[in-house]
């Protein structure tokens, strides 16, 4: 089992900043990839960003150029950057781990982004 928590989340002005967090406890070594996808108002679950056991990003085309995601391996924490935020970035955002072929949930955090 692993356990996700977020933070971070908010209200911010369109061009803002906001870092998320996702501190994952649990059976962590089993962790092959982490990272976030998030949840607009009547939209489907779409990804962000993602970081593997190795290394390797992989941003969605709306993410790339403002976002960044990073990991703590100390902390077992993973972060995501967001700058340059639109309204349309407007979500609840959710840290994903897939883990032995499983998939795990946080339970999000909000970001909202006003014009």
């Amino acid at each position: 089992q692993v356990q996700l928590v977020e933070s971070g989340g908010g209200l911010v002005q369109a061009g803002g900043s906001l870092r998320l967090s996702c501190a994952a406890s649990g059976i962590i070594f089993g962790i092959d990839r982490i990272g976030w996808y998030r949840q607009g108002a009547g939209n489907q679950r779409e990804l962000v960003a993602t970081i593997t056991r190795a290394g390797t990003t992989n941003y969605a085309d709306s993410a790339k150029g403002r976002f960044t995601i990073s990991r703590d391996n100390a902390k077992i924490t993973v972060y995501l950057q967001m700058n340059s935020l639109k309204p349309e970035d407007t979500a609840v955002y959710y840290c994903n781990a897939a883990a032995s072929g499983m998939d795990y949930w946080g339970k999000g955090t909000l970001v909202t982004v006003s014009s």
